[in-house]
């Protein structure tokens, strides 16, 4: 019995032993490998094929796909966005076989992919929203001095210039440096919600970005306080598949100077990048000077087990003279344009940031947590304010926060669920004093600090759950609904005490809070890649921020203001034609309930925030692009829209409701052509109208608007080098950056835009090996 049973054991292993040998022969082996962008930049979320098996590559571009039959197979890699590459591949038994896919990035509507509608990749076809794209090549080739220069490219998007690199914006509202935008940078709020500078974009390294998103409307239901008119994201550059660096030096005129440098690559598991910006200006006008320094480093790390954190740095330093766009007379900005009457003012700003994105993706589920700090500070003194009420003030805000995100998808009705929540802890604190100044020929020459106004600390608190669902019923139907809800507030310590007398009011300590559910509904429809319609709902909410609630001024209460409500509707469609065509069109209509507006007086100038009533918005938006042959390459975004006060009446007597709000142009219209020649570098040639608007509330007062004409070139001159020349203003037009009436003693006041200016510039690139 032993005997046979270890008979049989061994004619089992032997047989075992024989069948392995070619089982060993034809072991499967694998492939590995990146798959990169033309610029050598990994790709993230590509999906690699190899016949039946496939992967997606993570935040550097690198994939592996195991279980691979020795031989020799095709590997192909595609992303929305981008055409299709393959490659052949030979695979040994048992072995791992390395490639590198490129992938050329394709420009066309229906194959472009946004982040900020859901926080996520997504195809911009299945997105029941408008958003507009200001792409890295578009960055690359502009290089803008200032971000009015690329923003004018999305249709019904209007940044205008108030001095250095200040700006202010509008989107589906007027021009308004009111907090009714929400900055990101890499989905990050760039400030705390009590906290807005309508200036945010100068603390960021805009022409250092890798693109700029413009997500239009309300998107209170994922962003929550703020994004009313819309929000705008700044992603940041990721580091090079391959060794690599670029410098830029410009010299322009009145003074300007500036350094863009970038520099990174990857090496194992780890990649890094840094960003320097350094610019310079002497200003056109009068005490306009400006300088700036910006640095920005990001590291991306790969954990493995479909792991990636990708943490990033930030640091800006503004110094300006004449915080503001400082208007003139009619007469002075027709005969002394460079006239300053406010040299005494200024703007000194300093924003640090830092983050860490930890991602993890396994199966149908995707987590991502980011952590974040931000530090910043503003001293100020506004020149506009020097008439009516001089101030000198600093602000400034430290912020603990969290974002943290957790997605999984689900077969009935192809569902993808998105929950999340945002947290931000913000202490900050406000001193102000009066100033006196001393005035010659209508001059502020010198001032002197007078007495403490305002001396408080602040803390701004939020925990804002979401829950965010798509779904796909059928083929080509893609729905979306959300749900917000935001428990914000300030805590208020007064350090000089309550006073309810005089321009200068201040509230008794206090907690102020907000609740508030926000909802979303949107559904896309494909019906092919020449149509794709969309309809979407948005609920929008603003908290009033702490300068409106705790810097009280003359009003009776601002600790009773509340926040602004906004409900908007928008349809659109988008698509693309014989491959050479693109075409994006949409029609809003936004209600603002409780919006917080500043009242000037017309007898003095002095401005008194209140709710007021409600307002309108309603417009059309359209963009045009066409890649023609030789090329070339033509697009035309045009916008027109019309804003009214519905309800407002600031005082017994005055009533603008039915009025147009001022500083809100009928129409928005820019047209660009640009050529790539066969011998390299790229030219382009831009024309921009902004349509007539009122300048006053009671439309009284008409400004006309303006056109202008940019010229850009850049010629390449061998090993790595390039020369760059802009020329902005070209035909040298006499415009108005800003136009307002605020009261007759005061007149028309017209803030002159920069005459034609004249940029030279050497750019050199290098790129190592891999």
């Amino acid at each position: 019995m032993y005997s046979l049973t270890r008979t049989v054991r061994w004619w089992i292993g032997a047989a075992a032993l024989l069948l392995s040998i070619p089982a060993a022969a034809q072991q499967p082996g694998a492939v590995e490998g990146t798959v990169l962008s033309a610029r050598a930049e990994p790709i993230a979320g590509a999906t690699v094929r190899l016949e039946a098996r496939s992967a997606v590559t993570d935040a550097a571009g690198r994939f592996r796909i195991d279980g691979v039959p020795a031989g020799t197979h095709t590997v192909s890699a595609i992303r929305v966005g981008f055409a299709a590459a393959a490659q052949s591949v030979r695979i040994d038994p048992g072995a791992t076989a390395s490639v590198r896919l490129a992938l050329t990035e394709q420009s066309l509507i229906m194959e472009q992919v946004v982040v900020s509608a859901t926080r996520e990749v997504r195809r911009l076809a299945e997105t029941p929203a408008t958003v507009g794209v200001v792409s890295g090549a578009q960055l690359r080739e502009a290089r803008p001095a200032h971000p009015s220069e690329v923003m004018g490219a999305i249709p019904g998007v209007w940044v205008s210039v108030t001095g250095g690199e200040g700006h202010t914006t509008a989107i589906r509202q007027p021009r308004t440096t009111n907090p009714v935008y929400l900055f990101l940078e890499d989905g990050v709020p760039t400030r705390s919600t009590g906290f807005f500078n309508h200036n945010a974009l100068y603390e960021v390294n805009v022409p250092g970005a890798e693109r700029i998103e413009v997500l239009k409307g309300p998107a209170t239901a994922l962003y929550g306080s703020d994004a009313i008119g819309g929000v705008i994201n700044v992603e940041t550059r990721s580091p090079s598949a391959t060794p690599g660096a670029e410098a830029y030096v410009e010299s322009g005129g009145f003074g300007w100077t500036r350094f863009l440098a970038s520099a990174g690559g990857m090496r194992g598991n780890d990649g890094i990048r840094a960003d320097l910006n350094l610019t310079r200006t002497d200003g056109w006008r009068d005490g306009t000077a400006y300088d700036r320094q910006s640095a920005t480093a990001r590291w991306d790390r790969q954990l493995g087990g479909g792991q990636s954190l990708k943490t990033v740095v930030t640091w800006s330093r503004i110094q300006q003279q004449t915080a503001g766009s400082s208007a003139l007379t009619e007469a002075d900005f027709n005969g002394h344009p460079t006239a300053n009457y406010t040299p005494i003012s200024f703007r000194d700003v300093q924003a640090f940031r830092a983050s860490a994105a930890y991602e993890r993706i396994r199966g149908a589920t995707h987590l991502s947590v980011t952590p974040f700090v931000r530090w910043n500070t503003m001293e100020l003194l506004p020149n506009w304010a020097l008439s009516y009420d001089p101030t000198v003030y600093t602000t400034g805000h430290r912020s603990l926060g969290l974002l943290a995100r957790y997605r999984v998808d689900v077969e009935p009705l192809r569902t993808r669920v998105i929950g999340g929540v945002d947290v931000d802890v913000s202490p900050g604190s406000r001193q102000e004093d009066s100033v006196m100044t001393s005035a010659q020929g209508g001059y502020y020459r010198d001032y002197t600090r007078g007495t403490r106004l305002y001396d408080y600390d602040v803390t701004f608190r939020g925990v804002s759950p979401y829950v965010h669902v798509e779904a796909a019923p059928v083929d080509r139907l893609h729905l979306t609904a959300g749900l917000r809800a935001d428990f914000v507030g300030f805590r208020y310590d007064d350090r000089l005490g309550e006073l309810q007398t005089g321009r200068h009011r201040r509230p008794a300590d206090a907690e102020v809070n907000y609740r508030h559910l926000s909802p979303k509904l949107g559904a896309t429809y494909e019906f092919g890649r020449a149509l794709n319609v969309f309809a979407s709902y948005a609920h929008g909410f603003r908290a009033p921020s702490e300068g409106q609630l705790f810097r009280q001024g003359q009003a009776q209460n601002t600790l009773g203001l509340d926040p602004v409500r906004a409900n908007s509707y928008e349809a659109g469609m988008r698509g693309e034609l014989l491959g050479r065509l693109s075409y994006e069109a949409s029609a809003y209509r936004m209600r603002v309930t409780d919006d917080i507006l500043t009242f000037t007086d017309p007898s003095d100038g002095s401005r008194e925030t209140s709710n007021a009533g409600s307002t309108l918005h309603r417009g059309l938006e359209v963009g045009f692009g066409a890649v023609l042959p030789a090329g070339l390459r033509a697009d035309v975004s045009w916008s027109r829209q019309r804003h009214t006060y519905e309800e407002w009446s600031p005082r017994p007597g005055v009533d603008y409701a039915g009025n147009e709000m001022e500083s809100a142009p009928r129409t928005l219209t820019s047209v660009r052509l640009g050529w790539k020649p066969s011998f390299g570098g790229a030219f382009a040639a831009e024309a921009q109208r902004v349509g007539a608007y009122w300048m006053d509330a009671a439309n009284t007062r008409r400004y006309d608007g303006y056109a202008l004409v940019n010229l850009r070139a850049d010629v390449p001159l061998g090993r790595g080098l390039s020369m760059v020349g802009r020329m902005n203003n070209a035909l040298d037009r006499r415009y108005a950056e800003t136009a307002a009436f605020s009261s007759p003693q005061r007149g028309v006041e017209l803030a002159p835009g920069m005459p034609r200016t004249l940029y030279l510039g050497v750019q050199y690139r290098w790129e190592g090996r891999r």
